[in-house]
């Protein structure tokens, strides 16, 4: 029987105690609702930017391939209230254990796109610092495997291990709130949105935010997430001060001023140093943004990208393949004439309703979906639905129609182009609300950072990048969908981030001018899983990856790319595999690192065997290993 969510949930919990409560630590590991789209066959149309999904019909086992899903059954029995077995600290669901004959009885655990999975041998949520060092400490002794994870939100599968989980959604009490320091102090399983939310009632909110805001606050700073803003860093470099919970060390605390290496190199630590139980964060005064958004073409963005980077507090770019358009979304703080009551009533009115704005791509679905070799059943569901669906689920039945198909997905990219001309809009909301946006739906995504020089002397790198990617798709006719997203933000001076300056990119930087305000892009591209049937999802995964490693083939060295800790995946293909193993070791301090782990996790618990590959093993480490002392 699967031991689920408690203290005491190692091997088989002992049935009674029944309860109602179900505590959010049971809530959040999976997610395989569709981000952004519509429901469908009892899959709650939830998006991690709304929170931990769950089944929306009241019975869980009906439906398609989703619904039936055990992970979506643990789901809707939470949300229906179904009856818990105590597991010493929390309680779960009492059917809970393995019945679906999986693999040793063990149920499976599937990241919120459905392109990652595991079946854990337990899984744990402890409620306290002290239960979770207790249980880091009993796996240190017995050598038995322990990976955190937290809300199953990385696209990649860098949080799943067949071993032990420990989710700590349980611990999210706010510490302290430090006005005077500016700084918030919480435990690790408190959620962004949470916290902003109850930021607000002192006045204050986090600087920036990734794209949603239903991540763990432990994960976003170890996988290094970030949002966009030239003159911003990633999320990592908020944090003032973190304790982790080491199995070889017991509980340390880092900051500047204590073990200040290893602060350096655990902020983006990947749960592979040690289990983060507390950590304090830089907060800023709350505020509201003005946000434009409109769209331009390629030879605008050519002309205008450095002035608009310098401009603007928070911008970012998506591109869309086979077409001219490139959406630009910038967010500014409110001007003073356009501060307090009545100020939104000043903005230029939108030139389209939300429905005249999504016509293009509703009148396309129409003209189509009959004549595309679809089931009478489906055609009818469509037609009758498609004046109440909105752009995300628009463009997942387009793409469901023929999802590689290059001349199709023009198509549907052109569409999507003309909706973002008709959508140009002016508004001011609170930041939290205007730093999140739709992530669209499950999808296959990769996401890669490089230099792109300094608000004062742009490289350029940046625009370049993207005119070769484009180029690079309409050459191989690689059905991508859109939009390619671009984003940017300052340096990090965390060693495991990926937009950390690495010594040759300052001193290429050095040659020309003494850089200041160096900046990094970030660009994702993506290929959507519009489907449930498992074989166009199969031939959508294949294709998606022939799509990716020829832009890490043709690309990535030349732009200094490397993937986000989050979205980097180990290819099937030897020779690509070695490549992506080369290139993290050519671009991180894995020898510093790696010396840490050995004394941090002498017995390499913490890892899974994606982390145990990518970052290899120290080979010179003596004494102390790097960082652990003053």
């Amino acid at each position: 029987m699967l031991g689920l969510c408690g203290k005491g949930s190692l091997g088989a919990a002992a049935r009674g105690g029944l309860g109602r409560r179900v505590p959010a630590a049971c809530r959040p590991l999976v997610g395989l609702a569709r981000c952004g789209g519509g429901g469908q066959d009892g899959v709650a149309a939830l998006s991690p930017v709304q929170g931990a999904m769950v089944a929306s019909s009241a019975d869980p086992g009906a439906g398609s391939w989703a619904s039936g899903h055990p992970s979506l059954r643990l789901l809707a029995s939470l949300a229906a209230g179904a009856a818990a077995v105590s597991l010493g600290a929390v309680a779960c669901p009492a059917w809970f254990d393995g019945e679906e004959g999986a693999e040793e009885g063990r149920e499976e655990v599937v990241n919120w796109s459905g392109t990652h999975s595991c079946r854990p041998s337990a899984i744990h949520a402890p409620e306290t610092a002290e239960e979770l060092e207790d249980l880091v400490q009993q796996c240190h002794e017995e050598s038995r495997k322990l990976r955190v994870v937290g809300s199953a939100l990385s696209p990649n599968g860098i949080a799943l291990s067949d071993g032990e989980l420990v989710n700590v959604a349980a611990m999210d009490r706010i510490i302290a709130v430090d006005k005077d320091r500016m700084e918030v102090t919480v435990q690790p399983g408190v959620k962004v949105g949470d916290l902003c939310t109850a930021l607000e009632e002192h006045g204050l909110t986090l600087e920036n935010l990734a794209s949603i805001a239903e991540q763990q606050i432990g994960g976003f700073i170890q996988v290094g997430a970030h949002g966009t803003g030239a003159r911003i860093p990633s999320v990592d470099m908020q944090v003032s001060r973190l304790k982790l919970v080491t199995p070889g060390l017991g509980t340390l605390e880092l900051s500047p001023s204590s073990l200040p290496a290893l602060f350096d190199l655990a902020k983006v630590g990947l749960g592979a140093l040690g289990i983060v139980s507390e950590v304090t964060l830089k907060v800023v005064p709350a505020h509201s943004l003005l946000e434009h958004t409109f769209t331009t073409t390629r030879a605008f963005i050519r002309r205008h990208h450095a002035e608009l980077l310098r401009k603007h507090k928070h911008v970012r770019f998506m591109w869309i393949p086979y077409s001219d358009a490139v959406v630009v979304v910038t967010n500014d703080p409110v001007p003073p004439e356009l501060e307090g009551a009545g100020g939104s009533e000043k903005l230029p009115a939108p030139k389209f309703t939300p429905l005249e704005a999504t016509e293009p791509m509703r009148d396309l679905l129409r003209k189509n979906v009959a004549t595309m070799g679809v089931e009478p059943k489906e055609v009818e569901r469509i037609e009758t639905g498609v004046d109440t669906m909105g752009f995300a689920q628009l463009r997942d039945e387009l793409l469901a129609l023929s999802p590689l198909e290059v001349g199709w997905v023009t198509k549907v990219n052109k569409a999507e182009a003309e909706f973002w001309r008709r959508s140009e809009s002016f508004r001011i909301e609170k930041n939290v609300k205007l730093l999140q946006f739709d992530c669209g739906g499950q999808q296959w995504v990769s996401e890669v950072v490089f230099p792109a020089g300094s608000l004062d002397h742009p490289t350029g790198a940046d625009v370049s990048f993207m005119l070769d990617l484009l180029e690079l798709i309409e050459e191989q006719h690689i059905p991508a969908p859109a939009p390619i997203e671009q984003r940017w933000t300052s340096d990090s001076a965390s060693l495991m981030s990926p937009s950390h300056a690495t010594d040759q990119q300052r001193d290429a930087l050095l040659a020309a001018n003494p850089p200041k305000d160096t900046f990094h892009s970030w660009v994702g591209i993506i290929m959507y899983l519009p489907t449930d049937d498992p074989a166009i999802r199969k031939r959508i995964t294949d294709a998606f990856f022939e799509y990716k490693y020829e832009c890490m083939r043709r690309l990535w060295g030349r732009y200094d790319a490397h993937e986000h800790w989050a979205k980097i995946e180990l290819p099937g293909n030897a020779e690509d595999r070695r490549e992506v193993k080369r290139r993290v070791a050519d671009r991180f301090p894995l020898e510093s690192f790696n010396c840490a782990r050995k004394n941090l996790d002498p017995k390499g618990i913490l890892v899974n065997p994606m982390l145990e590959e990518l970052l290899g093993e120290s080979t010179s480490c003596g004494g102390a290993a790097a960082g652990t002392q003053n």
